[in-house]
């Protein structure tokens, strides 16, 4: 499609291709719409697996925390340990084309705003289209969150973020500090464990440890808690700071035999380090940033749906502000489970909203 062409009229667009993307589009087929003539899936990555394909070599399917299954074409795991990275790209491109889901990429959605007669307008790089309704799956990883502290511009050595980690083979003999107190925290200390010269991991608060096998109860409890912050507008939060952060046994071990030196976070940046106004001060020739992310809906601008609490409210999947505009892989369906069922959901309540799909066939959405 050219950029010279008019808008082309489509059902729904689905923005992002990840596990809440591709979850959308799947029971937008379910519904009886045609991919590619129906609906449209446009995403932002030169090829299959969402922020998967971006995930460091050392992030394996051993060490992960967990792949969920898409729907309708369970994950399996391979026989033996590879990395992330390969394979779940490899998982997510063999459900692209067993549901002929006919992604677009590398597609970038500059802007969506209202068009003529109710639709929206959604304009990308390919092109623009204009759709009755829009699914939202473009998740987190492409705004990483880097916090502010005096100092930060002048430290000479190298400052990353958990999205450019990329192992901690690059790190060998480096004194190396990590800030943070999530799961991606815990992951890059367990790739830099027996690799750096020396490791710090500084967090803003105390650890919010789990202490007891997760549960399904534990899920629920953290789901709700980040689905009243969105119903309320607010940001949502990670799913860690609802949860609590499971601490791997050989970094619990790493940091009780002092391998690890776990403390508060710093007040002040220097050239060759990290201090503390009482005087502390930790030298560093790395600093990573385990600092998180923040929902990816800039394109979204034009529609103003934030809140003065800084989010979008949302109540299960839809924009309350905008029945037509259905976010997935937002606030309490940022989970791959949750993402799952989100994309079911808002197809229904999409439906719902705009009379049934035009061009639906009465297909059921069990399952």
């Amino acid at each position: 499609m050219s950029r010279g062409e008019a808008a082309r009229p489509v059902e729904a667009v689905v923005i992002g291709a990840g596990q809440a993307g591709l979850s959308g589009a799947y029971y937008l087929r379910r519904a009886g719409l045609e991919p590619g003539r129906d609906f449209v899936v446009a995403d932002h990555n030169s090829g299959p697996g969402g922020a998967w394909r971006h995930r460091w070599d050392s992030l394996t399917t051993e060490t992960v925390n967990g792949v969920h299954s898409l729907p309708g074409m369970p994950w399996s795991a391979p026989s033996h340990p590879a990395p992330v990275n390969v394979a779940v790209p490899e998982y997510f491109a063999a459900y692209e084309h067993e549901f002929g889901l006919r992604v677009h990429r590398p597609v970038s959605v500059r802007r969506v705003h209202d068009g003529p007669e109710g639709r929206l307008r959604v304009e990308t790089t390919e092109g623009t289209w204009s759709a009755r309704g829009l699914i939202n799956a473009t998740g987190t990883w492409e705004r990483p969150f880097w916090p502010h502290f005096p100092g930060r511009s002048s430290f000479l050595g190298r400052q990353l973020h958990t999205a450019d980690f990329a192992g901690g083979a690059e790190f060998a003999g480096q004194r190396v500090v990590v800030v943070g107190g999530g799961g991606s925290a815990a992951d890059m200390l367990l790739g830099l464990l027996g690799v750096a010269r020396s490791l710090t991991w500084l967090t803003r608060r105390p650890l919010n440890l789990m202490t007891e096998p997760f549960t399904s109860e534990h899920g629920r409890a953290s789901v709700a808690v980040i689905a009243e912050r969105v119903r309320r507008g607010e940001a949502p939060g990670s799913i860690v700071s609802a949860t609590g952060l499971h601490l791997p046994p050989e970094l619990a071990a790493a940091v009780d035999d002092g391998r690890v030196t776990l403390g508060r976070t710093f007040d002040r940046v220097t050239p060759d380090g990290v201090a503390w106004d009482d005087g502390r001060f930790v030298p560093a020739d790395a600093l990573l940033w385990a600092t998180g992310f923040r929902p990816s809906v800039a394109h979204l601008g034009p529609l103003n749906l934030r809140e003065p609490g800084g989010g979008i409210r949302v109540e299960g999947t839809r924009a309350v502000a905008d029945p037509r505009i259905h976010l997935i892989g937002y606030g309490p369906t940022a989970s791959t489970i949750g993402a799952n069922r989100a994309g079911r959901s808002a197809v229904r309540e999409l439906a719902d909203h705009l009379g049934g799909f035009r061009a639906a066939e009465e297909v059921p959405l069990a399952g």
